[in-house]
């Protein structure tokens, strides 16, 4: 099967590298646009809570899926940060977005760094970084609180022997801190988290690990000069949030910190209202 065959031009762009990137664009074109730029290993699907409020409040709203991810082509190739980001340009080129807010989950917050950093010059209003894994997530000499390589070949192992027990774990546990005394599970977000996991390719996925934790930032972090607001949860167990947010509000020219005591990295899903309501502060001022 083709990257392109059974797509459908009103909702999906080839890249030059022939992969069809699936994307959603809700709301007047004559609206500022807000990019959403979703986590691994999820879809679109996972800015619902997102794009509704912000589409009721008179915004132009667009997500696509990450290549090997949700719909948009199953490709073995292009796990990458420079491939992401030059992905995320052929739709903002497509659709001619100008003046657009981008706004970044996790890994789609070093996706969206990215983009912004290289390819949104005269295109880019603000960013958006929530428990995003800038600068770097990987522990290393120069960066001795990062994530140990362990940890991440853990993920990889996990995923490789039996993807779907592993993706139900993760959702059912640290994802949205639902292992923590007296948090109160909700089946529909776990097995929303997993439908979408489990529509992406393993291979994409396998290979994004490295992608979002051995990528460094740190230079890109440096070249945005757009008003830049960080979000991060202070129980996040996926994303550390001494070794992101704070480095990450340090290296930005123009940013604003702020910290949720007790939220976990899934954050957006389990507490949309706190999280729209200073999005919508943002992106309005």
């Amino acid at each position: 099967m083709s990257a392109t065959q059974g797509s459908d031009p009103a909702t999906s762009v080839t890249t030059k590298d022939g992969v069809q990137i699936f994307y959603k664009d809700w709301g007047s074109k004559s609206a500022q646009p807000i990019v959403f730029h979703h986590g691994w290993p999820l879809s679109s699907d996972d800015w619902d809570a997102q794009m509704l409020f912000f589409v009721g409040k008179g915004y132009r709203v667009i997500a696509h899926d990450r290549r090997g991810h949700g719909r948009s082509s199953q490709v073995s190739d292009g796990h990458d940060m420079d491939h992401y980001a030059a992905d995320v340009a052929t739709v903002v080129d497509h659709l001619d977005l100008r003046n657009a807010i981008h706004v970044g989950h996790s890994t789609g917050g070093g996706e969206a760094a990215r983009y912004v950093a290289r390819h949104g010059r005269n295109r880019v209003a603000k960013l958006v970084l929530i428990g995003a894994v800038p600068p770097l997530m990987l522990k290393t000499e120069a960066n001795p609180a990062g994530v140990p390589i362990e940890v991440l070949d853990g993920l990889r192992k996990q995923l490789a022997a039996n993807r779907a027990q592993f993706y139900l774990e993760f959702a059912s546990g640290p994802f949205y801190g639902y292992n923590r005394p007296g948090a109160q599970a909700s089946p529909a977000v776990i097995w929303n988290w997993w439908r979408q996991a489990m529509m992406g390719n393993a291979k994409a996925q396998y290979d994004g690990v490295k992608a979002f934790s051995e990528t460094d930032f740190t230079e890109d972090l440096k070249n945005i000069d757009v008003p830049t607001l960080v979000l991060h949860g202070g129980d996040d167990q996926i994303v550390p949030v001494g070794d992101s947010a704070t480095l990450s509000a340090k290296l930005l020219k123009r940013s604003t910190l702020k910290i949720y005591d007790l939220l976990p990295h899934g954050l957006c899903t389990t507490h949309p209202d706190i999280i729209n309501a200073d999005l919508l502060k943002f992106v309005s001022a």
